[in-house]
């Protein structure tokens, strides 16, 4: 009986998670994003990030109070419960009623998506990995490169001297140079000198290609504009034409879904890579200097703008991030969204962006939101306090409150501590599931389901892609910005490899398409079997 009991638990288990996957259909990729599959139990297969068991409160609001907290806190005043408190909680709720939120709920509904999405360009068949690079860095943005390259070396030497060692690089050249620094983005190495080397990171295969001594000429004048302009004012001058050019290209290849993400990707070092540099090493290294936030799509993983803000001075935007916070987060995310206005999409934001005045500034352009409140990391304006404090005793996990203010929600829900969520994009009467292995189902509201589910996607893909990432560290703010979106390039070439017929003839790994690349940009071909 007991068996027959488990077995009809396990089948109730298993159509929760089909019913609540079947809300998701458009999470096109799948865990295998990178060649990697997915395999495991239904619990591992599960899309959704859950706020529980794998991962604590502080992971999203580091410093928040933990269930129970404020009861300590309320007994250290030696006060005990009784009309007093009531009587504060009557005024409190009088405050919010005038401030127009209110615990009547009521349905909201908003015009549909009926924008089209996926890739834009139809590829071959026998496409191949340069292809799909090209979409984003064509030929003619590669001969810029060797135009300004030059043009820096001659500048250079007349003000130094001749560098007999030099002649000007051409277009087969600079391939062949991107490729040994796209290779180091799947063959992680201690520097991209080490190709050549005897040691363990030597790579045998592609060293012949070009010699170290001419590789390391290229690299010390590579340039994208070689001379400031007069009209240049700010930090990525260098850059810029190539960040226009790419995000140009990102906008015409590929149309995002109407579900979308504001955040900032890993791009940080692999730990286990830093731990083969020495300390001296370590010590020349200087920290990133610049922030790189995107507007990722939920249901593939690709990036679709990104935006890159100098952490010391004064930016383009006129800007100190170091002390405006906020206002900087603000400006991040009507950036990011500028071409999305009209068009109904939803967007994801996590506690720096999420804020009621930049929520509701977003709806009156055609732009919904969902996203996760903390008192410390959000603006907080405008939304009411008593919904923002832990409750006092803490409550069961699944339960929640709603209160609205015209469509806006403002969802407390309690899942092994107390989150919070502001949302227009959900109606506050649908309910959700979120499903752990271990917990079984946690009830919660439509768009707590939906944030995980869309949230937890993003975090796995990020999980896998930051892995794939040019290793070459150098010194110069703008020569880390080149590497790091050259790396969001190849990713994305990736995701529409993915999505294309091409695929469906020859299903490359992800390390296994940065192999081909890298040896189509060397200038060697293969062929294709037929199928």
């Amino acid at each position: 009986m007991a068996t027959e009991e488990v077995a009809a638990a396990r089948r109730k288990a298993l159509s929760l998670l089909r019913a609540a996957r079947s809300r998701y259909e458009s999470l096109q990729i799948s865990d295998d994003v990178f060649g990697e599959s997915g395999g495991g139990s239904s619990s591992d297969d599960n899309p959704f990030y859950s706020t529980s068991a794998g991962s604590s409160q502080s992971d999203y609001e580091e410093g928040e109070e933990e269930p129970g907290e404020v009861s300590r806190r309320a007994a250290g005043t030696g006060r005990e419960p009784g009309e007093e408190e009531e009587e504060e909680e009557e005024e409190e709720e009088e405050e919010e009623t005038a401030a127009g939120w209110t615990e009547r709920l009521k349905d909201i509904t908003f015009p549909p998506f009926t924008d089209s999405t996926g890739p834009v360009h139809k590829m071959p068949l026998n496409a191949s990995a340069i292809d799909f690079f090209q979409l984003f860095v064509p030929d003619n943005v590669i001969r810029n490169m060797v135009v300004q390259t030059n043009m820096y070396a001659k500048k250079y030497q007349e003000k130094f001297g001749l560098d007999e060692g030099w002649s000007a690089v051409s277009l087969p050249e600079m391939k062949t140079f991107l490729g040994y620094m796209i290779s180091t983005s799947i063959h992680h190495c201690e520097s991209v000198l080490s190709i050549w080397s005897s040691g363990f990171y030597s790579n045998k295969s592609i060293a012949l290609m070009m010699t170290q001594a001419r590789f390391e000429k290229i690299l010390k004048y590579f340039h994208i504009v070689a001379f400031r302009s007069s009209q240049s004012t700010h930090g990525l001058y260098k850059i810029q034409p190539f960040l226009d050019c790419l995000q140009m290209t990102f906008d015409t290849a590929f149309k995002a879904s109407q579900t979308q993400v504001l955040h900032e990707p890993l791009i940080d070092e692999d730990p286990l890579f830093i731990a083969t540099c020495t300390d001296r090493e370590l010590r020349k290294r200087k920290k990133r200097k610049f922030s790189l936030w995107v507007r990722q799509c939920a249901s593939t993983g690709f990036i679709c703008q990104i935006y890159i803000h100098l952490k010391e001075g004064t930016t383009s935007d006129g800007l100190d991030t170091l002390k405006n916070r906020p206002q900087l987060h603000s400006i991040v995310a009507k950036s990011l969204c500028q071409n999305l206005i009209g068009k109904n999409y939803i967007i994801y934001t996590g506690p720096s962006i999420t804020s009621l005045n930049l929520f509701q500034e977003f709806e009156k352009k055609g732009i919904y939101c969902c996203g996760l409140l903390s008192t410390r990391k959000s603006d907080c304006t405008g939304l009411p306090q008593s919904m923002l404090a832990n409750p006092d005793p803490p409550q069961v996990r699944g339960h929640y409150r709603v209160r609205m203010k015209k469509n806006m929600s403002l969802i407390s829900w309690s899942n092994k501590g107390q989150f919070y969520f502001l949302t227009n994009a959900y109606s506050p009467f649908k309910e959700g599931v979120i499903i752990r292995r271990k917990s079984g189902e946690i009830r919660c509201p439509l768009a707590v389901e939906a944030f995980a589910a869309h949230l937890g996607y993003i975090c796995k893909y990020d999980d896998k892609y930051s892995k794939y990432f040019i290793s070459h560290k150098p010194n110069k703010t703008w020569q880390q910005v080149f590497w790091f979106v050259l790396s969001i390039a190849v990713n994305n070439a990736y995701i529409l490899y993915k999505m294309s017929e091409a695929y469906l003839v020859r299903r490359y790994t992800r390390v296994q398409f940065g192999e081909r690349l890298v040896k189509e940009l060397f200038g060697i071909e293969e062929h294709l079997p037929s199928e």
